[in-house]
């Protein structure tokens, strides 16, 4: 391990060392007065309590000699604190629990104090920590455990600045059950270790939110010269051959916006309680196995986790109010990605769906709720509740709006300058206007006037210079949802050569009302019920409680029961509770599926029914 000296060495010559953080809602923390750089912790993982105990050094440098160092905490029991190389006892202070966001804890230190030693242990509710019983893994011998910190879970399992704009260094050893692996956001290792002891590196600054954790009974596969993917043993090969596209995806991202500045690119399939579709964590994606549907048909959740690799966790947004300086220019990269590796037409399918989820989000929000604006105001509230197709969608609308306005090689010359000049950095939503009004609209009067601006970022509800998608694909499914109106048998229609994106627009597109009959055809002829890909799935069972269409209720309860994915099972769930029969059922399912998912997804369906325990 790298010596206190030596780190503390490097802090003091970092060259952002007088960065300014700007002020986030969501933390206690204060960094303009001292700042954590580095993170250096030792954790024991207990399966039997459910606990992660043991210390946490946090280097920093004190920028204005100030005697307090503020962190933040959530379910953590905070046993000791700890001054320097001598470990001096000193005081600390564990403020009053506040909603969403934890409690303080404010440590004594010394001018010239280097780094604090945290001594704690987690509770077992800590939010970012999912346990899961060996029957809920997909091999059903070994316990299982992961970590989601984004957004400012990262606090309920170490003490931090759970902060966007504070970017750190960390190595970490772990000690896990003997014949179980431990993997991190950080240089990971390919092999089991004898003894249950891991360490792990990450020698790229990054902010609180992508610390990482799983342990488990998992294996590698390599994938190519950058990239592999580790899972559970009955999942690892199907896997590694469902992701065979990863490297021909980093080089494709290097073209467009210049190299990855990560090391490896490596992804981890999780069991199905995994609360989203992926989450971004640098050098190991983390993924749900709903994407491996046997037919690479979902490998668009790759390109946009590895396209967080520029946007997100190279230039971060400041705060969670910034949002969709991480999401919207995601979305638009993964297209890119997309196009250049499957052609136009597919990238425009996926655009279209995305649109089509857009325009359900603002019904559900309203055109005029403040929630349907690109540069948040969540102040006061969690920011999980901002994770909506707003900053995805919204934001890749405008993205591709200033594209299509100044030209696509205009554009992707401004975007790889971008990344460049602000990587390893945070971006606010002025500093972004700002910097996009210096470089790209250069005073351009007619182009400012044309992009509207302010109604994108700071207005509701989509402006009237929107972007218009077309996917001849997808006009290919209209043509046979109309034939199917029409009278068409569902066999008789020509579908051979379909792809998901097809399917999930058909099954969306059909008529508003079906009887059972017409729904049993349909699924005689697909077997929808029975198909292995999640988001064909999810359209369906939607379909099926609008149609009363009780034939796949089995089904869509093994589903509800066995993923945890938030964004399949919050729309069931929605459907579900619109009457008062269906809320019946989804308190029933509910009840049993609820233990087996993740706090973020429980927190999403506890407000939908209403749940009390």
């Amino acid at each position: 391990m790298i010596s206190h000296i030596i780190i503390a060495a490097m802090l003091m010559t970092s060259p952002d060392s007088t960065l300014r953080v700007e002020p986030e809602n969501h933390s206690f923390s204060r960094p303009n007065e001292a700042a954590v750089k580095h993170l250096d912790f030792d954790l024991t993982v207990d399966f039997s309590s459910k606990k992660l105990s043991g210390k946490a050094n946090l280097y920093f440098q004190n920028i204005t000699a100030t005697n307090k160092l503020y962190l933040d905490t959530r379910d953590l029991i905070i046993k000791q604190v700890t001054l320097g190389q001598k470990h001096a006892k000193t005081h600390f202070t564990i403020g009053d629990p506040v909603e969403h966001l934890g409690q303080s804890l404010t440590i004594d230190i010394q001018p010239d104090t280097k780094f604090v030693t945290v001594l704690y242990e987690t509770k077992p509710e800590a939010a970012a920590l999912q346990w899961l019983e060996p029957a809920q893994t997909a091999g059903g011998r070994q316990p299982f455990l992961f970590t989601q910190s984004q957004a400012i879970l990262a606090r309920t399992w170490v003490p931090c600045q759970d902060n966007p704009g504070v970017r750190m260094t960390y190595r970490a050893k772990i000690r896990v059950p003997r014949g179980m692996m431990a993997v991190m956001s950080a240089e990971n290792g390919t092999k089991k270790t004898p003894n249950g002891v891991y360490e792990f590196y990450m020698p790229q600054p990054i902010p609180s939110y992508l610390l990482a954790l799983a342990v488990g009974d998992i294996e590698f596969r390599r994938t190519g010269e950058r990239t592999g993917v580790y899972a559970e043993p009955a999942v690892v090969d199907k896997a590694a051959w469902e992701f065979a596209d990863a490297e021909n995806m980093i080089a494709t991202a290097e073209k467009l916006y210049g190299p990855y500045r990560w090391g490896r690119y490596d992804v981890i399939v999780l069991p199905p309680s995994f609360p989203f579709g992926g989450m971004e964590n640098p050098r190991l994606t983390f993924a749900t196995p709903t994407v491996i549907a046997g037919d690479r048909s979902l490998i668009a959740l790759v390109a946009h986790e590895l396209a967080h690799s520029w946007s997100g966790n190279l230039v971060t947004n400041a705060t969670w109010n910034d949002f969709w300086l991480n999401e919207g220019f995601t979305v638009y990269f993964e297209r890119r990605i997309l196009e250049a590796l499957y052609g136009r037409d597919y990238a425009e399918m996926r655009a279209l769906l995305g649109f089509q989820d857009l325009q359900e989000t603002m019904t559900e929000l309203g055109p005029d709720s403040a929630d349907t604006k690109l540069y948040l105001n969540l102040k006061g509230r969690d920011p999980d509740d901002g994770v909506t197709d707003i900053p995805y969608e919204k934001g890749y609308l405008f993205l591709r709006l200033l594209e299509e306005k100044v030209g696509r090689d205009t554009w992707d010359v401004f975007l790889r300058g971008y990344f460049a000049k602000f990587a390893f950095q945070t971006m606010t939503t002025p500093a972004f206007l700002s910097y996009l009004r210096e470089q790209l609209i250069k005073g351009n009067t007619a182009l400012e006037d044309s992009l509207q601006i302010e109604k994108w970022v700071n207005g509701t509800g989509l402006p009237g210079n929107c972007p218009h998608l077309q996917s001849i694909s997808l006009q290919k499914a209209n043509a046979q949802i109309q034939a199917w109106a029409d009278g068409t048998m569902p066999k008789d229609l020509q579908t051979s050569d379909w792809t998901s994106p097809q399917w999930q627009h058909f099954i969306r597109n059909l008529p508003a009302t079906l009887n059972s009959e017409q729904m049993s055809a349909l699924n005689d002829a697909f077997h929808f019920t029975e198909s292995g890909n999640a988001e064909i799935l999810q359209v369906w069972f939607e379909r099926a409680i609008k149609s009363n269409y009780t034939t796949a209720y089995p089904a869509m309860e093994n589903f509800l029961t066995h993923v945890g994915r938030r964004k399949l099972v919050k729309p069931l769930y929605t459907k579900m509770a619109a009457t008062p029969e269906g809320l019946e059922m989804a308190k029933r399912i509910y009840g049993n599926a609820r233990p087996g998912y993740h706090a973020v997804t429980v927190h999403t369906i506890d407000d939908i029914l209403h749940w009390k325990q």
